[in-house]
């Protein structure tokens, strides 16, 4: 639990320290944005659309003399998956937080910058103000979305819940469903993920401006 937890939560922050501002750059740039730039966008968005083709297992292969320059070593420990996994989410990131600042509604943007704010204001008190519910959903799905990608820790021997069950079912291929550990990992997993979603859900709830008042 303790090496998932770290990979996943390790993974999102440094995912979210890049991602946030380079889909905050994509929105800004874009057509509809604060400063339309149509190349900058453009070069911006096929790093981002590259990145996100990238099979996560093909990422930790290429990012082997990285992670063992990084670390001093490449396989066997928990992590070592972390910089393979925040290569393998900073790109989404990046789309989450645009997409979540494009629901942003355009009539407030405009009346931020008809009173005289500036890019920067509009950003930090405008756009992230308006789009908190959103933006906390995403964080959960993506760290939701990083747990999974943890199962590929089996095949570098870096643990993890799910390299651990599926370690269960290569050592007893005959009698894997039968052990009870196997059962106790897939509650865990469950848990956690339920945990990640109802906590994004209930604080977007929480922070969403846009309810009707009762």
């Amino acid at each position: 639990m303790g090496e998932t937890v770290g990979m996943t939560l390790i993974a999102a922050i440094l995912a979210y320290i890049v991602g946030l501002p380079l889909g905050t750059l994509l929105y800004v740039t874009g057509k509809k944005g604060l400063k339309p730039n149509r190349v900058l966008n453009f070069i911006l968005g096929g790093i981002v659309n590259i990145l996100r083709s990238i099979p996560c297992l093909i990422l930790i292969i290429v990012l082997i003399p990285l992670t063992r320059a990084t670390f001093g070593t490449a396989t066997g420990k928990w992590f070592t998956m972390i910089i393979p996994l925040f290569f393998a989410s900073f790109a989404y990131v990046a789309r989450v937080v645009e997409s979540s600042l494009n629901e942003v509604d355009q009539g407030v943007v405009e009346a931020s910058r008809s009173m005289g704010a500036s890019t920067f204001q509009i950003i930090a008190k405008v756009l992230y103000v308006e789009a908190r519910p959103s933006l906390l959903l995403g964080v959960a799905l993506t760290s939701i979305s990083i747990l999974g990608y943890t199962a590929f820790a089996y095949d570098f021997g870096a643990g993890g819940l799910i390299a651990r069950a599926y370690s269960i079912y290569r050592s007893h291929p005959m009698t894997y469903l039968s052990r009870p550990e196997l059962w106790v990992i897939l509650l865990l997993i469950v848990i956690v993920v339920q945990v990640l979603q109802e906590a994004g859900l209930r604080l977007a709830k929480k922070l969403d401006k846009r309810k009707i008042a009762k």
